[in-house]
């Protein structure tokens, strides 16, 4: 009989690439891993691996199997959301993933009202970049997560993973209002009709006047350093990094004190207007799903946030839904 808990060793496997990776990822020693996947292969009675150096490659067997793991595990989750909701009442810890604007603008709403309806349930956040999110919850580190995507950093499908879609925001250029023709702190729109009527600039040519300008982008790696970066090189240029910043805030202080320019979203340019800062709308956006296991959408705990998180959506976003 196989063996549940190494069959996920396995799928980690296929997706991380080394003994190394899963190890750390579920706070097992490489030995460990190794020797249980030896077991497996004992178990299974043919070999699933092959070593090229440092990584390790599934056999034609191995990457079958792991079809097989995704739907067993699939199962398990159906499996604990009818236990959960056979034995009623919400309760216990339920671990979520968000990304710090929507950890700030609406997660805070929805636990309240997920601790109306639900008081012996103990959510537990976790700010996490959505780039890391699929691996948490594979290792099970999180139950529920946030996670976006932008028009040029589309999502890439995660096995063992589904999404539900939430909410879209529009995206801004920001930059410093000294010389910016219209109001100071005021809004253009890229790529649609101006508040005047007249056509406002396409987003590649809001982009590409700024060819020359000092950036300020989030850190790389992240998807939103992608964003700019990609955004950009569509417009035609690579932008000229100087600063590498995650918070939103501090990104408009930059723009303000005329340190660059930077595309922000929507919950990233919440409060009052400064004029300081000049902000173009432009024509993508970013869209914002809930990410969770595969099988663990009827979970009583995951649906009950899902509820709450939809209920807690601003008007001005509810109208743009993510897609999944």
């Amino acid at each position: 009989m196989l063996d549940v808990r190494r069959l996920r060793l396995l799928r980690e496997l296929a997706r991380r690439g080394t003994i190394a990776a899963v190890a750390e990822a579920l706070s097992f020693s490489p030995s460990a891993v190794s020797q249980q996947l030896g077991v497996l292969e004992r178990e299974a009675g043919l070999s699933l691996l092959e070593r090229t150096g440092r990584r390790v490659r599934l056999t034609p067997a191995g990457q079958n199997l792991v079809r097989h793991a995704e739907a067993v595990l699939e199962r398990l989750e159906r499996a604990e959301a009818d236990l959960a909701e056979a034995r009623g009442g919400l309760a216990g810890a339920l671990r979520i993933g968000a990304f710090p604007t929507a950890s700030r603008a609406i997660v805070p709403a929805a636990l309240v009202a997920l601790a109306r309806r639900h008081p012996g349930l103990e959510p537990m956040v976790c700010e996490t970049d959505p780039a890391a999110v699929a691996h948490a919850l594979r290792a099970g580190d999180l139950d529920v997560a946030l996670v976006h995507a932008y028009d040029f950093v589309p999502a890439e499908r995660e096995p063992g993973l589904t999404t539900e879609p939430l909410y879209g925001e529009a995206m801004y250029l920001a930059e410093p209002a000294t010389g910016t023709p219209g109001t100071p702190g005021g809004v253009r729109t890229a790529g649609a009709l101006g508040t005047a009527g007249a056509p406002a600039p396409d987003q590649d040519a809001v982009l590409r006047a700024h060819a020359g300008s000092p950036w300020i982008t989030a850190s790389p790696g992240t998807l939103c350093h992608a964003m700019t970066v990609r955004a950009c090189q569509a417009a035609g240029f690579t932008p000229r990094v100087r600063h590498q910043v995650d918070e939103f805030a501090t990104v408009l202080a930059l723009v303000a004190a005329g340190q660059g320019v930077a595309v922000v979203p929507q919950l990233g340019v919440t409060g009052p207007a400064d004029p300081s800062v000049h902000l173009t709308r432009l024509a993508m956006q970013r869209r914002t799903n809930l990410a969770f296991r595969s099988g663990a959408g009827a979970h009583p705990a995951v649906a009950a946030f899902g509820a709450a998180l939809r209920a807690a959506v601003p008007p001005d976003l509810a109208g743009s839904r993510a897609e999944a």
